[in-house]
């Protein structure tokens, strides 16, 4: 695999490391000279100078042999300029996108950005469980297959306690992969009673999140992100 890494932040500079640390073959761009020249006191010829929005810096770069262009850089807008450069002037097969403000996921869905990643998603996702009333959390976007994986976690009160995976009344497309209860491994066992507290995996298209949070978490709860 090659991968083409644009902005030499932290996040570029540590995931470049570690894919070098496995043998994959990497490049990562930085468009501050300064920056690139310390960068390469570590990474060597993996680092190259250049402004990543730029065409000919990417073609530079080897853009063109590129499994995957992922663009980490601090700014929302070249991060989606250069995956839209990599996706229509040289149909790069997969495209990886960091989003700094998340009321800017749903351009970066429309223009066809493979996978998205937001650091504020992820760190709501891991304090999910101290938030009030927060009865489902968006865990990642499957672009590929059209879904979203979720996060259920019951409440005393939520209609899917006592019933089974079989029981409810999901969407259809919507699957419910397993049961995560305090103490325990995953479950996957489809009679299993579900319980207040349990938090359940599931995959479902975002149309129809909110219904898939009706079965079986219950409304009201609190939304985040723009999400109903």
């Amino acid at each position: 695999m090659f991968a083409l890494i644009c902005g030499g932040g932290k996040v570029g500079y540590y995931l470049a490391k570690s894919l070098l640390v496995q043998n994959q073959e990497c490049v990562l761009l930085e468009r501050d000279a300064d920056r690139a020249h310390m960068l390469a006191d570590e990474l060597g010829d993996a680092i190259l100078p250049g402004d990543a929005c730029d065409p000919r810096v990417l073609a530079r770069a080897g853009i063109e042999r590129a499994d995957v262009v992922i663009a980490v850089t601090g700014d929302d807008e070249d991060n989606l300029v250069i995956c839209q450069v990599a996706k229509r002037r040289f149909h790069t097969a997969r495209t990886i996108a960091r989003i700094n403000n998340p009321k800017n996921e749903a351009i970066f869905i429309k223009l066809g950005i493979d996978v998205t990643i937001s650091p504020t998603q992820l760190v709501l996702a891991a304090i999910s469980t101290d938030l009030p009333d927060q009865g489902v959390v968006h865990l990642a976007t499957l672009r590929q297959y059209g879904l979203e994986l979720v996060e259920l976690t019951l409440r005393s009160a939520s209609p899917a306690v006592g019933r089974t995976f079989t029981d409810l009344a999901l969407p259809p497309g919507t699957r419910l992969l397993s049961v995560l209860r305090q103490g325990e491994a995953p479950i996957y066992d489809r009679s299993l009673l579900l319980a207040a507290g349990d938090v359940l995996l599931a995959t479902t298209r975002q149309e129809d999140e909110a219904e898939l949070r009706r079965v079986v978490v219950g409304a009201p709860v609190t939304t985040y992100m723009g999400r109903a």
